[in-house]
């Protein structure tokens, strides 16, 4: 009598109490029905990193720096190519951060650069939108992300309000979804600083304590009133971000999302999840944990009975 992999009880078990855990958190939550993120007034001591764009120069070796440290694959275009800077670019799966160039009304000839990424927010949509914990807000400031745990959902992708998280498409057996770190279990848990900051070679990049970098941009903006605008992007924006942005040009001509409130981003969806009927809520992360955890079990199958992995399949975006 054939019995069963003691592997793929396992795997049962992890994700039943996943689940369990699901659906007590929405029996016996005070907002019923409703996966929510509590509110996050930001630990005193978070980290952060605070951009002077009037500093940065576009020679992008805050983009090699992290790609060589998150063991990304290499470029289309390499980085001391700077045709890049013909079109605007997002951050995808292969890329978690990108310098993009914007002309500057005030001094012509002379562009500003602006580095994106993760913004780490203080209380982040994308965590309170994940349905079964795969993001999670540390207490160093980072978001991280476990792909163990994740099923695929991608709702964290829909309610970033900077439009960050990217899904690996292009790996269709074990897709996950990719951004910024802010090198966090790689540098920041080692006592380092991210390596962005490390390359950057003009100083627009200054990691440290998030109470301290405010500090820092409110004194910059106060003695050079005629270089800045008065304005710290993330300082209030969506409840505020890890990522700070000081500039000379307003940043609503930067490519900045603008009229984002400052309210975070989970507070204004949890009035209406709170009528959210239970089973549109847990039924989702069950069935996609069923299809992860069968497909897990196929990959073992093949593995034992020495079939030869199939070539992974491109999915279209």
């Amino acid at each position: 009598m054939k019995t069963g992999n003691p592997r793929h009880a396992f795997h049962r078990r992890g994700f039943l109490k996943r689940a369990a855990a699901a659906l007590g958190s929405s029996f016996f939550s005070p907002h019923s029905g409703s996966v929510l993120a509590q509110d996050f007034p930001g630990r005193e001591d978070r980290l952060g990193m605070l951009v002077d764009l009037t500093r940065c120069i576009g020679c992008r070796r805050c983009e090699a720096a992290c790609n060589q440290t998150s063991s990304l694959p290499a470029p289309e275009i390499p980085f001391g190519d700077k045709s890049v800077f013909e079109e605007k670019r997002r951050t995808n799966a292969k890329t978690y951060t990108v310098v993009n160039r914007y002309p500057n009304p005030q001094r012509v000839g002379m562009p500003v650069y602006v580095k994106t990424q993760c913004m780490h927010c203080d209380e982040p949509a994308c965590v309170s939108a994940c349905l079964v914990g795969a993001l999670k807000k540390t207490p160093e400031g980072p978001v991280i992300y476990n792909a163990d745990v994740c099923i695929g959902c991608r709702y964290c992708i829909i309610s970033c309000p900077f439009y960050i998280p990217a899904y690996e498409y292009s790996n269709a057996f074990e897709p996950k979804v990719q951004k910024c770190f802010m090198c966090h279990d790689t540098r920041i848990l080692k006592g380092e600083v991210p390596a962005c900051a490390t390359e950057c070679p003009v100083e627009a990049l200054t990691f440290g304590k998030r109470r301290d970098l405010l500090v820092l941009a409110r004194s910059r903006i106060m003695e050079n009133p005629d270089r800045y605008v008065d304005h710290i992007y993330g300082e209030r924006e969506v409840g505020g971000t890890s990522w700070l942005y000081i500039s000379g040009v307003p940043f609503e001509q930067l490519g900045f999302p603008g009229n984002l409130g400052t309210t975070p981003y989970p507070m204004l969806t949890r009035e209406f999840l709170s009528f959210v009927p239970l089973v549109l809520v847990v039924w989702p992360a069950l069935l996609g944990g069923f299809y992860l955890m069968t497909k897990r079990r196929m990959q073992e199958d093949r593995a034992e009975s020495g079939e030869p992995k199939k070539p992974e399949q491109t999915l279209e975006a």
